[in-house]
């Protein structure tokens, strides 16, 4: 039987890509400083503080010419 399947591959990450979540508890820009095996180290360019999280992220569209950080 055929369906309908939704694939998900996580997002290969370079050190110093700048990223903007959308939602979820981790939204806002970012920028990755570090990336483990199975952690990824971000970097709030606002505060400056680093938080390491277990990979997470998957490429939902590029955005070229973005303003970032966004200002409120």
């Amino acid at each position: 039987m055929k369906n309908d399947v939704l694939v998900f591959n996580q997002y290969p990450f370079s050190v110093g890509d700048k990223i903007r979540i959308e939602d979820g508890r981790r939204k806002g820009d970012w920028e990755v400083v570090a990336i483990g095996e199975h952690k990824i180290t971000l970097r709030c360019p606002i505060s400056h503080k680093e938080f390491s999280w277990t990979k997470f992220c998957y490429l939902s569209s590029r955005e070229a010419n973005a303003e970032w950080p966004q200002s409120d």
